[in-house]
């Protein structure tokens, strides 16, 4: 067996039967990320004798007798999630040498699962954009074209996955973190349910939208993932304290009987004709399998944009109002305490960050909190209900998980187009519900000469998460569109 490229599924069963052990796949994984990651750029923190240490863990843990989910499967962690004793920068100047004092809860059950942790990736500041080029420290690439963005915010954690440098590894989504990047990088990304996996430990941006959740090169692999990781947790106040369904174990083969919503407003007609080609195709197989395509609307679906252009900045203003150069990470002095916040705050945050601090502040500022802010959260209602009449007609919504394949750096140089990358996958997130990216095809991107991934949306009502990724893995036997495509030579070599 490969350890670079297996399944999360066959490593962990070589390794609860002895066939492997643990510290093997860590001493060939350590090595090989390193290489690979001098081009790719994923990683912001290698942990490599953490790794290690947690092979001999399980290995110890299987020669007693304990059969463990996820044994010996190396795992990345988003840089914007606590792991105790490592630097946890959330890819920003004012946290880049602050070294997190305990684990959240979603990684301390990833490795209590058996997941080895490789390393922190990098990503967008404070997880504040689509592309990954919003990072302080460092710059990450698509592993299959290094001249094109890897998607945002959790850049370094679907380019891991995507060039063979980690089997699986977490994200972050608040707006399409997940699901875009995967989309580009030709994985599996899944956000579940608003409180199905812990936020406990995850540095937040904005906190009623962000949720964590997997990458993975299969279906199955995303399942087993978020089963180690999903659960009630009472460190955590928005966790949902109800029966938590695990998912690997009650995937389907088929779409019959399945009803499948086409939104009238995502008309792929507004896409490039390669680009519409492929998401049609999409749409096509699903019937193949067996899935009705019915028409569903969502008319408050093109307000999602602005909606969360003030609801996501008013929670980041206030979440990240912690971040004074008093308590956590940079400091710069001034002559009192005023001038201290204001250096510490204009050195520490970069330009994004800045700006949906700004955009947050005024929002919530007296005169303009019922105009701005109290309006964007009846607008985020209404397209809540809007979902779940559409449900009312299908059981599971198909969408593009973004408008194009990945672009070139620096190709989207004001914050409007950027902001627009998140079109199909924002009015999911305001209305709290799970839904993933799966590999659809490729199409070829401006100014491009390779084919480039694309990803397919499905998204299902509150708490379906077990039959979503039913769904997704029946598209992906049928379809196997990730194999269709490689990573760049010098990222696999």
């Amino acid at each position: 067996m490969d350890p670079v490229r297996a399944s999360a599924r066959d490593i962990a069963r070589a390794v609860n039967a002895r066939e492997i052990s643990a510290v093997e796949i860590a001493e060939t994984m350590i090595p090989h990320v390193a290489s690979v990651d001098e081009h790719l750029g994923a990683y912001l923190t290698l942990t490599p004798d953490l790794m290690r240490e947690h092979a001999r863990r399980v290995d110890a843990r299987i020669a007693a007798g304990e059969s463990l989910p996820l044994a010996g499967v190396p795992a990345a962690i988003k840089d914007n999630m606590c792991l105790l004793g490592t630097r946890t920068t959330c890819a920003s100047k004012i946290l880049e040498h602050w070294i997190a004092p305990y684990t959240g809860t979603a990684v301390a059950r990833l490795l209590d699962a058996g997941a080895l942790p490789i390393g922190k990736t990098n990503m967008d500041e404070f997880a504040m954009g689509s592309s990954g080029e919003n990072s302080a420290l460092g710059k990450t690439k698509n592993p299959y074209d290094l001249d094109r963005v890897p998607g945002g915010s959790s850049a370094g954690s679907a380019s891991a996955v995507g060039g063979f440098a980690a089997t699986i590894s977490t994200g972050s989504d608040t707006g399409g973190s997940i699901r875009e990047p995967a989309a580009f990088c030709n994985v599996v990304g899944f956000k579940p349910t608003y409180g199905r996996v812990s936020r406990y430990g995850l540095i937040a941006f904005a906190s009623s939208l962000d949720q964590i959740g997997p990458f993975a090169r299969s279906v199955e692999d995303a399942a087993m993932t978020y089963d180690a990781m999903g659960g009630h947790d009472p460190m955590d106040a928005t966790s949902v304290d109800m029966p938590f369904e695990t998912t690997a174990g009650h995937l389907r083969e088929d779409l019959r009987g399945v009803r499948v919503g086409i939104v009238k407003e995502f008309a792929t007609s507004d896409l490039a004709p390669d680009v519409a080609a492929a998401y049609e195709k999409a749409y096509a197989d699903l019937a193949a399998l067996g899935a009705e395509l019915v028409e569903v609307e969502l008319p408050t679906a093109k307000y999602g944009l602005s909606t969360y252009y003030l609801i996501a900045p008013a929670e980041c203003s206030s979440n990240l109002a912690r971040f004074d150069g008093v308590r956590y990470g940079l400091r710069v002095d001034g002559a009192d305490v005023g001038e201290m916040y204001e250096k510490t705050r204009a050195a520490g945050f970069g330009p994004e960050v800045k700006r949906r601090i700004l955009i947050g502040t005024y929002a919530l500022s007296s005169g303009y909190y019922d105009a701005y802010y109290v309006k964007a959260q009846k607008a985020r209602t209404r397209i809540a209900d809007d979902f779940r009449r559409a449900f009312a007609k299908c059981d599971v919504i198909a969408s593009p998980a973004a408008s194009s394949p990945a672009f070139a750096f620096n190709a989207k140089s004001d914050p409007y187009s950027m902001y627009l990358m998140d079109y199909y996958t924002i009015p999911v997130s305001l209305a709290g519900l799970p839904s993933l990216s799966i590999p659809c095809g490729s199409a070829l991107p401006e100014g491009g000469s390779r084919p480039m991934p694309l990803g397919l949306q499905l998204a299902s009502p509150l708490f379906s998460e077990r039959a979503l990724l039913g769904y997704a893995h029946a598209y992906e036997r049928a379809t196997q569109h990730a194999a269709k495509l490689a990573p760049v030579q010098v990222v696999t070599s």
